[in-house]
């Protein structure tokens, strides 16, 4: 059970990573010389889960408002997802310790 909240929380933080990068993306579009930040996942090792961090984008492209569009509501599908995974996890630990007091 502990490996499932850390999964989900580390999804999460992702999630709001990929939120926080896009949001400074948008903010920040109209700014000369700015390089946007792209967030990078990648598997955790041990007990499971995701590992994220922000950096520079590879490419001096720009801001491209509607890919940005679609990373926020991406993000905020995942946050809802991860939640949803640890409120399960929480109500699913609650009934076992019902069970076995």
């Amino acid at each position: 059970m502990t490996s499932l909240l850390a999964v989900s929380s580390s999804g999460l933080q992702a999630a709001q990573l990929r939120l926080a990068a896009s949001a400074h993306n948008v903010a920040n579009a109209q700014t000369p010389a700015f390089a946007r930040q792209q967030v990078n996942l990648q598997a955790a090792p041990g007990l499971g889960g995701v590992q994220a961090g922000s950096a520079p984008a590879a490419s001096p492209e720009g801001v491209a408002l509607p890919d940005e569009a679609v990373e926020q509501i991406a993000a905020g599908y995942a946050f809802k997802a991860n939640a949803l995974v640890l409120r399960t996890a929480d109500e699913v630990l609650g009934t076992l310790l019902d069970t076995h007091a």
